[in-house]
Protein backbone atom coordinates (compact mmCIF):
# COMPACT_ATOMS: atom_id res chain seq x y z
CA UNK A 1 0.00 0.00 0.00
CA UNK A 2 1.19 3.53 -0.78
CA UNK A 3 0.12 6.95 0.38
CA UNK A 4 0.41 10.34 -1.25
CA UNK A 5 3.39 11.31 0.92
CA UNK A 6 5.10 7.87 0.75
CA UNK A 7 4.38 6.68 -2.79
CA UNK A 8 7.34 4.28 -2.82
CA UNK A 9 6.29 2.41 0.33
CA UNK A 10 7.13 -1.26 -0.10
CA UNK A 11 9.40 -0.74 -3.13
CA UNK A 12 13.15 -1.33 -3.24
CA UNK A 13 15.20 0.94 -5.49
CA UNK A 14 18.86 0.50 -6.38
CA UNK A 15 20.73 3.77 -6.94
CA UNK A 16 24.24 3.70 -8.39
CA UNK A 17 26.57 6.58 -7.64
CA UNK A 18 24.62 7.04 -4.42
CA UNK A 19 27.43 8.50 -2.31
CA UNK A 20 27.39 12.02 -3.77
CA UNK A 21 25.84 14.44 -6.24
CA UNK A 22 22.75 13.41 -8.20
CA UNK A 23 22.91 9.86 -6.88
CA UNK A 24 22.92 10.90 -3.22
CA UNK A 25 20.17 13.48 -3.74
CA UNK A 26 18.09 10.83 -5.50
CA UNK A 27 18.67 8.28 -2.74
CA UNK A 28 17.51 10.81 -0.15
CA UNK A 29 14.46 11.81 -2.17
CA UNK A 30 13.35 8.23 -2.79
CA UNK A 31 13.94 7.23 0.83
CA UNK A 32 11.80 10.15 2.00
CA UNK A 33 9.09 8.84 -0.35
CA UNK A 34 9.09 5.52 1.50
CA UNK A 35 11.47 3.50 -0.67
CA UNK A 36 14.03 1.05 0.63
CA UNK A 37 17.24 2.20 -1.04
CA UNK A 38 20.22 0.07 -1.96
CA UNK A 39 23.10 2.52 -2.32
CA UNK A 40 25.77 1.39 -4.78
CA UNK A 41 29.08 3.23 -4.89
CA UNK A 42 32.78 2.65 -4.52
CA UNK A 43 33.68 1.56 -1.00
CA UNK A 44 34.76 4.32 1.35
CA UNK A 45 33.72 6.94 3.84
CA UNK A 46 31.33 8.67 1.43
CA UNK A 47 29.28 5.51 0.95
CA UNK A 48 29.22 4.82 4.69
CA UNK A 49 28.13 8.39 5.41
CA UNK A 50 25.44 8.32 2.74
CA UNK A 51 23.89 5.15 4.10
CA UNK A 52 24.12 6.40 7.69
CA UNK A 53 22.29 9.59 6.70
CA UNK A 54 19.43 7.55 5.25
CA UNK A 55 19.09 5.35 8.33
CA UNK A 56 17.29 2.03 8.34
CA UNK A 57 15.83 2.69 4.88
CA UNK A 58 19.21 2.14 3.17
CA UNK A 59 21.64 -0.68 2.48
CA UNK A 60 25.20 -0.20 1.21
CA UNK A 61 26.64 -2.27 -1.62
CA UNK A 62 30.22 -1.36 -2.50
CA UNK A 63 31.05 -1.54 -6.18
CA UNK A 64 33.56 0.05 -8.53
CA UNK A 65 31.77 0.00 -11.89
CA UNK A 66 35.08 -0.12 -13.73
CA UNK A 67 35.79 -3.61 -12.30
CA UNK A 68 33.87 -6.58 -13.63
CA UNK A 69 34.41 -8.79 -10.58
CA UNK A 70 33.03 -6.10 -8.30
CA UNK A 71 30.00 -5.68 -10.56
CA UNK A 72 29.30 -9.42 -10.40
CA UNK A 73 29.53 -9.40 -6.60
CA UNK A 74 27.34 -6.31 -6.34
CA UNK A 75 24.64 -7.76 -8.58
CA UNK A 76 24.61 -10.92 -6.45
CA UNK A 77 24.36 -8.83 -3.27
CA UNK A 78 21.51 -6.74 -4.69
CA UNK A 79 19.62 -9.83 -5.82
CA UNK A 80 20.04 -11.46 -2.41
CA UNK A 81 18.95 -8.30 -0.56
CA UNK A 82 15.86 -7.99 -2.75
CA UNK A 83 15.02 -11.67 -3.00
CA UNK A 84 15.20 -11.22 -6.78
CA UNK A 85 15.53 -8.18 -9.01
CA UNK A 86 14.80 -4.81 -7.39
CA UNK A 87 11.65 -2.85 -8.03
CA UNK A 88 13.65 -0.17 -9.81
CA UNK A 89 17.19 0.68 -10.82
CA UNK A 90 18.44 4.26 -11.09
CA UNK A 91 21.78 4.55 -12.89
CA UNK A 92 23.39 7.76 -11.63
CA UNK A 93 27.07 6.77 -11.35
CA UNK A 94 29.50 8.54 -13.63
CA UNK A 95 32.83 10.26 -14.11
CA UNK A 96 33.40 13.54 -15.92
CA UNK A 97 36.79 13.86 -17.63
CA UNK A 98 37.26 17.11 -19.50
CA UNK A 99 39.99 17.67 -22.08
CA UNK A 100 40.47 18.21 -25.80
CA UNK A 101 40.88 15.20 -28.06
CA UNK A 102 44.64 15.59 -28.36
CA UNK A 103 44.95 15.82 -24.56
CA UNK A 104 42.68 12.86 -23.75
CA UNK A 105 44.86 9.73 -23.59
CA UNK A 106 43.26 6.54 -24.87
CA UNK A 107 43.49 4.91 -21.44
CA UNK A 108 41.57 7.81 -19.85
CA UNK A 109 38.97 7.60 -22.62
CA UNK A 110 38.68 3.87 -21.95
CA UNK A 111 38.42 4.41 -18.19
CA UNK A 112 35.53 6.85 -18.65
CA UNK A 113 33.66 4.42 -20.89
CA UNK A 114 34.23 1.63 -18.38
CA UNK A 115 32.20 3.53 -15.77
CA UNK A 116 29.77 5.62 -17.80
CA UNK A 117 28.79 3.00 -20.37
CA UNK A 118 30.16 -0.51 -20.08
CA UNK A 119 30.00 -0.77 -16.29
CA UNK A 120 26.46 0.58 -16.23
CA UNK A 121 25.47 -1.93 -18.91
CA UNK A 122 27.06 -4.87 -17.10
CA UNK A 123 25.38 -3.88 -13.86
CA UNK A 124 21.94 -3.46 -15.41
CA UNK A 125 21.89 -6.45 -17.75
CA UNK A 126 21.21 -9.28 -15.24
CA UNK A 127 18.82 -7.13 -13.21
CA UNK A 128 16.83 -6.25 -16.34
CA UNK A 129 16.66 -9.94 -17.25
CA UNK A 130 15.17 -10.65 -13.84
CA UNK A 131 12.68 -7.80 -14.17
CA UNK A 132 11.54 -9.11 -17.56
CA UNK A 133 11.09 -12.62 -16.16
CA UNK A 134 9.03 -11.20 -13.29
CA UNK A 135 7.05 -8.94 -15.62
CA UNK A 136 7.65 -5.78 -13.60
CA UNK A 137 10.38 -3.24 -12.90
CA UNK A 138 11.73 0.13 -13.92
CA UNK A 139 15.14 1.23 -15.20
CA UNK A 140 15.98 4.94 -15.01
CA UNK A 141 19.15 6.20 -16.67
CA UNK A 142 20.51 9.59 -15.68
CA UNK A 143 21.62 11.13 -18.95
CA UNK A 144 22.85 14.61 -19.73
CA UNK A 145 22.54 17.38 -22.25
CA UNK A 146 25.80 15.80 -23.45
CA UNK A 147 23.89 12.67 -24.53
CA UNK A 148 22.54 14.58 -27.54
CA UNK A 149 24.69 17.70 -27.96
CA UNK A 150 28.43 17.86 -28.57
CA UNK A 151 30.66 20.20 -26.57
CA UNK A 152 34.36 20.94 -26.91
CA UNK A 153 36.66 19.09 -24.46
CA UNK A 154 33.93 16.52 -23.84
CA UNK A 155 34.95 13.60 -26.03
CA UNK A 156 35.11 10.86 -23.39
CA UNK A 157 32.04 11.96 -21.45
CA UNK A 158 29.95 12.51 -24.59
CA UNK A 159 30.90 9.10 -25.97
CA UNK A 160 29.64 7.46 -22.79
CA UNK A 161 26.46 9.51 -22.56
CA UNK A 162 25.54 9.15 -26.24
CA UNK A 163 26.09 5.42 -25.79
CA UNK A 164 24.01 5.28 -22.63
CA UNK A 165 21.15 7.00 -24.44
CA UNK A 166 21.40 4.41 -27.22
CA UNK A 167 21.26 1.58 -24.67
CA UNK A 168 18.21 3.22 -23.11
CA UNK A 169 16.43 3.49 -26.45
CA UNK A 170 17.12 -0.15 -27.35
CA UNK A 171 15.92 -1.32 -23.93
CA UNK A 172 12.77 0.73 -24.33
CA UNK A 173 12.01 -0.95 -27.66
CA UNK A 174 12.78 -4.44 -26.41
CA UNK A 175 10.89 -4.12 -23.12
CA UNK A 176 7.81 -2.31 -24.41
CA UNK A 177 4.75 -4.21 -23.21
CA UNK A 178 6.78 -6.49 -20.91
CA UNK A 179 5.80 -4.76 -17.67
CA UNK A 180 9.30 -3.29 -17.36
CA UNK A 181 9.45 0.46 -17.85
CA UNK A 182 12.53 2.27 -19.14
CA UNK A 183 13.16 6.01 -18.72
CA UNK A 184 15.89 8.53 -19.45
CA UNK A 185 16.19 11.62 -17.23
CA UNK A 186 18.43 14.01 -19.11
CA UNK A 187 19.43 17.26 -17.32
CA UNK A 188 21.50 20.24 -18.32
CA UNK A 189 24.47 21.22 -16.11
CA UNK A 190 23.99 20.27 -12.46
CA UNK A 191 25.86 21.91 -9.57
CA UNK A 192 27.74 19.01 -7.99
CA UNK A 193 31.29 18.38 -6.80
CA UNK A 194 32.38 17.27 -10.27
CA UNK A 195 32.81 20.95 -11.11
CA UNK A 196 35.14 21.73 -8.18
CA UNK A 197 38.36 21.10 -10.12
CA UNK A 198 37.03 22.70 -13.30
CA UNK A 199 35.90 26.04 -11.85
CA UNK A 200 33.30 26.85 -14.55
CA UNK A 201 32.66 30.32 -13.09
CA UNK A 202 36.03 31.44 -14.43
CA UNK A 203 36.08 29.59 -17.76
CA UNK A 204 34.57 31.21 -20.86
CA UNK A 205 31.72 29.27 -22.41
CA UNK A 206 30.83 27.36 -19.23
CA UNK A 207 27.59 27.76 -17.29
CA UNK A 208 28.21 29.49 -13.92
CA UNK A 209 27.41 27.20 -11.02
CA UNK A 210 24.75 29.60 -9.72
CA UNK A 211 22.86 29.06 -12.98
CA UNK A 212 23.04 25.27 -12.90
CA UNK A 213 20.31 22.91 -11.78
CA UNK A 214 20.43 21.64 -8.21
CA UNK A 215 20.81 17.86 -7.69
CA UNK A 216 17.48 17.85 -5.86
CA UNK A 217 15.72 18.92 -9.06
CA UNK A 218 16.93 15.79 -10.81
CA UNK A 219 15.94 13.70 -7.79
CA UNK A 220 12.43 15.13 -7.96
CA UNK A 221 12.26 14.24 -11.64
CA UNK A 222 13.30 10.65 -10.88
CA UNK A 223 10.60 10.39 -8.23
CA UNK A 224 8.04 11.71 -10.72
CA UNK A 225 9.11 9.14 -13.30
CA UNK A 226 8.95 6.26 -10.81
CA UNK A 227 5.50 7.14 -9.50
CA UNK A 228 3.47 7.29 -12.71
CA UNK A 229 0.69 4.76 -13.12
CA UNK A 230 1.59 1.35 -14.49
CA UNK A 231 0.11 2.22 -17.87
CA UNK A 232 2.44 5.22 -18.34
CA UNK A 233 6.10 5.15 -19.35
CA UNK A 234 8.12 8.38 -19.33
CA UNK A 235 10.38 7.62 -22.28
CA UNK A 236 12.59 10.69 -21.85
CA UNK A 237 12.46 13.67 -19.52
CA UNK A 238 14.73 16.65 -20.31
CA UNK A 239 15.50 19.22 -17.64
CA UNK A 240 16.99 22.69 -17.94
CA UNK A 241 17.34 25.73 -15.71
CA UNK A 242 14.32 28.03 -16.05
Amino acid sequence: MTTDDRPLEGRTVVVTGASRGIGLATARMLASAGGRIICVSRAGQRLDSAVASLGYAAVAVACDLSKRDEIDRAVAAVTEACGGPPGALVQAAGVFPLASIEKTPADEFDAALQVNLLGAYRFAQPLVAGMRARGAGHVVTIGSIADRKAFAENVAYAAGKFGARAVHEVMREELRGSGVRVSLVSPGPVDTAIWDAIDPDHRPGFTPRAMMLRPEAIAEAVLFVLTRGDETNIDELRLSRS
